[in-house]
């Protein structure tokens, strides 16, 4: 990541004895480096320590710019929520070391997942995760979705306490609107958990679409 430099101006005024203004000394400071750490520390704030994608605050942050931008530009956005099924039998049966790598995995398998560079990917809480999908419609969200449960089969993670089918599964639940002033990014994220819950409840390993009435 390529950093312009960053100069900072300032200006001061130099009176004689009686006030009178003599001149203007102006300085220039180049505060590149402070302003590249900022920007390191505003990264840092927003993304998860364990997985490495987004955490919950830069999940809202950019929910929140992307709701906003599909509704300037006319453009439907999918949310899909995605749950790591069985998660806490699989703690308790390799342990939390296991179970942090388990959750590692499943955030690179859906960087893989990514099909497009405005896709964004955040862990949502716990075993859960999030995947907003600015401009795509419900069967965006469908391709993205069986591409996620794809790679998950094909990493193959053991789960031999509760796993389906021996393995790590993921429910995935979404949910695709056209953003409107009645309507807001809190009410996409419900509809897309209701759809998660409703994977989780017709037996896990599946993809749910909320459909709007």
């Amino acid at each position: 990541l390529e950093f312009r430099r960053v100069l900072f101006r300032s200006a001061g005024p130099i009176y004689d004895d009686n006030g009178a203004l003599l001149a203007v000394v102006e300085t220039l400071r180049d505060i590149s480096v402070q302003k590249r750490s900022q920007t390191a520390l505003e990264r840092l704030a927003s993304v998860d320590g364990l997985t490495g994608v987004l955490n919950r605050r830069g999940f809202d942050e950019q929910m929140a710019l992307e709701w906003s931008r599909a509704r300037s530009n006319g453009l439907p956005i999918t949310l899909l929520m995605i749950d790591v099924d069985n998660f806490k039998s699989f703690n308790d049966h390799y342990g939390h070391p296991m179970g942090d790598e388990c959750l590692r995995t499943v955030a690179r398998v859906l960087g893989e997942a990514v099909l497009r560079p405005n896709d964004i990917v955040a862990r949502y809480g716990g075993e859960e995760f999030a995947f907003i999908l600015p401009g795509a419609d419900a069967t965006g969200a469908d391709v993205v979705a069986t591409r996620i449960r794809t790679l998950m089969a094909e990493a193959a993670i053991p789960h031999s306490a509760g796993g389906i089918e021996g393995h790590v599964t993921v429910s995935v639940g979404g949910a695709t609107v056209m953003p409107h002033t009645e309507a807001s990014a809190l009410d996409l994220i419900c509809h897309a958990d209701a759809a998660l819950y409703q994977a989780k409840s017709s037996g896990r390993n599946c993809f749910v679409a909320w459909q709007q009435c």
